[in-house]
């Protein structure tokens, strides 16, 4: 099979809940050699962030795409977009018309990986644990509208919530919602270091090296019972320090697989090749990049800094830099394809202007150059952050408006540095939790936000968030959705930058790759095979 790029188009998640009956083998084998995925995700425990895959403190990607094989939820995310779908549970639903009260009923038979039946105690247990621990990732503030748990039997579930919340079927699809033994996890402490244990589809061994993550093993668990279809009997996810070597490794054949992060280099190399077995996969994607502001740090806590650096970005230009035609410019934190999409900061900001940023500082006295940092991190979202961030250096200082600086850091430590506001301006990205605009908007702006960002808006955490989940249906929540999203461009505290496609790199002989990543970056190892090299 020559090399060749399979762009997958949006409609597949349009089918999904249809194919997904098929498992999505593509006519693989269940048997074989494992199957290894290379990542450059790194997965670290350190003092300040001890417990990277504890349900109730991961919140970020990579850790997450360790936890959904693993730890299994009630519910689960089909393989494209679309509602969720019932996982360990056999049948959940609103019980009222106000969308207050859910119920799950948990199919019968489950047990964890080591044989333990699986309770509705133990899902109460879990979403409790997560809620109390409260860790500073900011993952809890996903169950935030859970206000009490109740359990009819070993069966039944009930969640009783403090608010409307048409979103939380999508929440409990999440793994800070994973079912977790109380056997294995306790109820007032993280769960340090690597292990991890559940009653997801497979289970997990971890091979660890200077405190640091370098193969997680995972084996089919025969203990298994859900709405998945597992079409192999072990994979491998590899951590490797940089593209460049996770790369190198595919064209040996010491990987199947590589998603997370591919550079826009080799995407381009990969996608024009001819010839050899390796395919590229491109498909829709949900990836944001933005840039955050410490709104109490001294240097931006004028909101005419904010919207003078809004008013001088030039998206199009930084997008054509660096990421080419992998990448969209993004005028809002919710991309395009999502419904409630606003163009906020392009109603508001039009194209960018020097002249106008220099009335915005004027206006407020603001003494120019103004001197700014801006961090990002070097190991996180892929080697081309670095090129990113000087081209944001370079647009900022043309305007002689600013003098910036930028720094990298690796990201064990520049998440918990972010997190203690050491950070005034930085950069991040987010997949997202599930595949709706309420979750671009709420876990950067409700309380408890997982930025720990100091900015609050009264009117958007008490009215219009709480608003917009109680329509069921999201084309009604768009009102609330667009006056969200205008007062993040009028207050600025963050500023949408892009919107990202996403890759998978396969050889030729692994199947199921079309369904490798779901539209929110989930790693769906169970749909991988092997099959017959073109």
């Amino acid at each position: 099979m020559n090399r060749k790029t399979l762009v997958l188009p949006a409609v597949v998640g349009l089918l999904a809940p249809v194919l997904a009956a098929c498992g999505g083998s593509d006519g693989g084998s269940g048997g074989g050699d494992a199957i290894v995925v290379g990542t450059t995700d790194r997965f670290t425990a350190s003092e300040e962030a001890p417990a990277p895959l504890d349900p109730a403190y991961a919140y970020d990607v990579g850790s997450w795409n360790l936890l959904r094989q693993t730890v299994q939820t009630l519910m689960i995310q089909p393989r494209g977009d679309g509602e969720p779908v019932p996982e360990a549970a056999q049948k959940c639903g609103f019980t009222d018309t106000g969308n207050e009260r859910y119920a799950c009923t948990l199919r019968d038979g489950l047990k964890f990986a080591n044989g333990d039946a699986v309770t509705a105690a133990d899902v109460k247990f879990s979403i409790e644990r997560a809620l109390s621990l409260k860790a500073d990732s900011g993952v809890s503030s996903l169950l935030s509208t859970v206000d009490t748990v109740e359990t009819q039997g070993d069966r039944e579930v009930i969640f009783h919530l403090n608010t409307a919340d048409a979103t939380f079927p999508f929440k409990l699809s999440t793994p800070v919602a994973g079912i977790v033994n109380p056997d294995d996890y306790e109820k007032g402490k993280l769960r340090e270091g690597f292990d991890v244990d559940g009653s997801g589809p497979y289970t997990m061994k971890s091979e660890v090296k200077n405190g640091e993550l370098t193969k997680a093993v995972f084996s089919k668990n025969p203990n298994y019972k859900g709405a998945l279809k597992v079409n192999n009997d072990k994979a491998e996810v590899v951590s490797f320090a940089d593209s460049g070597a996770m790369g190198k490794a595919l064209e040996k054949g010491d990987i199947d697989l590589m998603t997370r992060a591919m550079t826009p280099d080799q995407i381009q190399k990969l996608s024009n090749a001819t010839g050899g077995d390796i395919d590229m996969i491109e498909m829709a994607g949900l990836e944001i990049r933005y840039l955050a502001f410490n709104t109490k740090a001294t240097s931006v806590q004028s909101k005419a800094v904010r919207q003078a650096m809004a008013q001088l970005i030039n998206r199009s230009e930084l997008v054509s830099h660096v990421y080419g035609s992998q990448a969209e410019p993004l005028y809002s934190l919710v991309p395009a394809t999502i419904t409630g999409h606003s163009n906020s900061f392009f109603n508001k900001y039009g194209d960018p202007s020097v002249a106008k940023a220099k009335v915005l500082l004027e206006g407020a006295d603001v003494t120019t150059p103004v001197k700014l940092t801006l961090n990002y991190t070097t190991d996180h979202y892929g080697a081309a952050t670095k090129q990113e961030f000087e081209q944001l250096q370079k647009q900022l200082n043309d305007s002689g408006l600013f003098q910036v600086d930028i720094k990298g850091t690796p990201w064990e430590k520049f998440r918990p540095a972010e997190l203690k506001g050491q950070y005034d301006v930085f950069g991040m990205g987010w997949f997202p939790d599930f595949p709706d605009a309420d979750n671009f908007l709420a876990p950067f702006l409700d309380k408890g936000n997982m930025l720990n960002s100091p900015y609050a808006n009264a009117e958007v955490i008490n009215t219009l968030i709480p608003q917009s989940r109680r329509e069921a249906d999201r084309l009604s929540a768009a009102a609330s959705l667009t006056d969200i999203q205008d007062a993040v461009a009028k207050d600025v505290p963050m500023i949408p930058l892009w919107q990202g496609k996403q890759y998978v790199a396969a050889r030729d002989d692994v199947t199921g790759t079309a369904y490798a990543l779901n539209s929110s970056s989930t790693l769906q190892l169970w749909e991988l095979a092997r099959g017959v090299s073109g």
